[in-house]
């Protein structure tokens, strides 16, 4: 499943509210508060403890970073047990004339959620993700960036 938004800002703000583990919950749809983010965020295996869902149905996990490329994006493993696990990638480009490009991709990878019919799951996670790239899109256009110049 993969969403795309054209932001108007420059890919190095998208990319460091990425490297921000403190924003997840901000930008993340479903992740309800932040419990502790490692100091080597967003190296290959630091990990963001958060919680999922609405009081009182709040679950404790965690997210585990894959990849990280500070220039390209990120690749998570995202748990939200008992429901499962997925693999998020987010991918970030320069767009022909200014902007930035990003592309979030995500599908189950364990867990009862890869018993949902794959067209299913796709039906579901698009909202998700269209609302989670409209959360990014307004933390990295409002970052300041040196000269005051956001494109």
């Amino acid at each position: 499943m993969t969403v795309t938004r054209d932001l108007d800002c420059a890919p190095d703000a998208v990319l460091e509210v990425l490297a921000d583990g403190w924003t997840y919950a901000t930008w993340v749809v479903g992740a309800s508060r932040l419990r502790g983010v490692d100091r080597s965020w967003p190296a290959p295996g630091s990990r963001i403890a958060h919680s999922v869902g609405c009081w009182p149905a709040v679950l404790d996990d965690v997210t585990t970073v894959r990849r990280w490329d500070p220039s390209a994006g990120i690749e998570l493993q995202a748990r939200a047990w008992p429901a499962g696990e997925a693999r998020v990638r987010i991918d970030v480009a320069a767009r022909a004339g200014g902007g930035a490009r990003v592309r979030i991709s995500e599908d189950a990878v364990r867990g009862p959620g890869t018993l949902v019919p794959r067209p299913l799951r796709a039906a579901l996670l698009a909202p998700r993700n269209t609302e989670t790239l409209r959360r990014l899109a307004m933390l990295a256009e409002r970052r300041p960036t040196p000269g005051g110049d956001r494109s």
